[in-house]
């Protein structure tokens, strides 16, 4: 069986501090890779092969942008996101269906209710159900069925890693990576999901990334990454992790279910973080640190970004510790 990396290959990433004792430790892998693909920083097991989950979004959205999708704007954006199911997140992928001619009911992700509270508690006073426009894969879901109607393929079929999408899909993936799929599985919205590794995933946010100054680039790509720093509230959601790093720090930024988060800079930097028991709460931290040691991004800047995502630790009421760097990131930093 194909699988991730251990946790004795994994190195201490994060710790949890509260009223002076480590209660927790987030171990896992972690790399920077240079403007040229070359591996700058790395920790851990960057090689090992993983499920990139959401991070893989924006090329998903390259591909339906290739496949005939006319993607601009807020629509590249929430393509390439996990939204929270805000009101405007919902009616952003509602547009975008009905400019294909089709409505939710022919969304293949699982309904939910929305992330968002003021949203959540419209639909619950509303008496309305779950929706799959409120699913955070709506956005990615209304692009594929767009680029299907461009080209008469099957809409009931479009999730199937056999489909034509789906293996376009693949074929972008590979070109921005540069590595062909260990394993496909399938993700939380029902999509196609290609295990590569960390290093080939920061190499393609580092490509991804740089596109828009770089004229021999895919065009395509350009609009996917200025769309996501133009319009960085569609790609997760106001005063969330990753629309705040892209408001303040213009660092392309993308979350992946299971503990994984990608980062990319104009310049080409590129940096992929993989918690290994899939906790989420350090990724930030310690993807931002990993930039600001490479010295692509300023360490000032981080810390401000930092007070604003990172949540403390509290008791009682008030704050009693906080969430820190591990050994090996917090030396990078020397």
């Amino acid at each position: 069986m194909v699988h991730t990396f251990l946790a004795q290959d994994a190195v201490e990433l994060a710790v949890v501090e509260r009223s002076g004792f480590i209660e927790s430790r987030h171990i896992g892998s972690a790399v920077v890779t240079a403007a040229d693909g070359s591996v700058v920083t790395s920790l851990g097991d960057p090689k090992a092969p993983i499920f990139p989950r959401s991070t893989l979004k924006p090329f998903q959205a390259i591909a339906s942008m290739q496949a005939g999708a006319p993607l601009r704007g807020a629509q590249a954006a929430i393509a390439s996101g996990s939204h929270v199911g805000s009101l405007e997140h919902m009616d952003l992928a509602k547009v975008m269906l009905n400019k294909a001619g089709l409505s939710e009911s022919d969304l293949l992700c699982p309904p939910a209710w929305p992330q968002d509270s003021e949203a959540y508690r419209w639909m619950i006073r509303a008496e309305r159900p779950k929706t799959t426009l409120a699913m955070n894969c709506s956005g990615k879901h209304a692009a594929f069925l767009w680029a299907c109607t461009e080209n008469g393929w099957d809409l009931a079929s479009y999730l199937d890693p056999k489909h034509p999408l789906q293996q376009l899909v693949l074929s972008v993936i590979e070109e921005y990576t540069g590595e062909s799929a260990a394993q496909i599985g399938i993700d939380g919205c029902g999509a196609p999901v290609a295990a590569i590794s960390l290093t080939a995933l920061a190499r393609g946010y580092g490509k991804l990334s740089r596109s828009p100054g770089d004229k021999n680039s895919n065009a395509r790509a350009a609009t996917v990454a200025t769309s996501m720093l133009d319009y960085p509230w569609a790609v997760h959601g106001r005063g969330k992790p990753n629309t705040v790093v892209m408001e303040d720090l213009g660092v392309l930024t993308k979350g992946g279910a299971e503990g994984v988060l990608a980062l990319g800079t104009e310049t080409g930097v590129g940096v992929a973080v993989k918690i290994l028991d899939g906790n989420e709460r350090a990724a930030t931290l310690v993807g931002l640190t990993l930039l600001a040691a490479s010295g692509a991004i300023e360490v000032a800047g981080v810390a401000a970004v930092l007070n604003k995502v990172v949540e403390p630790i509290v008791g009682g009421g008030r704050v009693v510790g906080s969430l820190r760097l591990g050994g090996a990131v917090s030396a990078l930093l020397n």
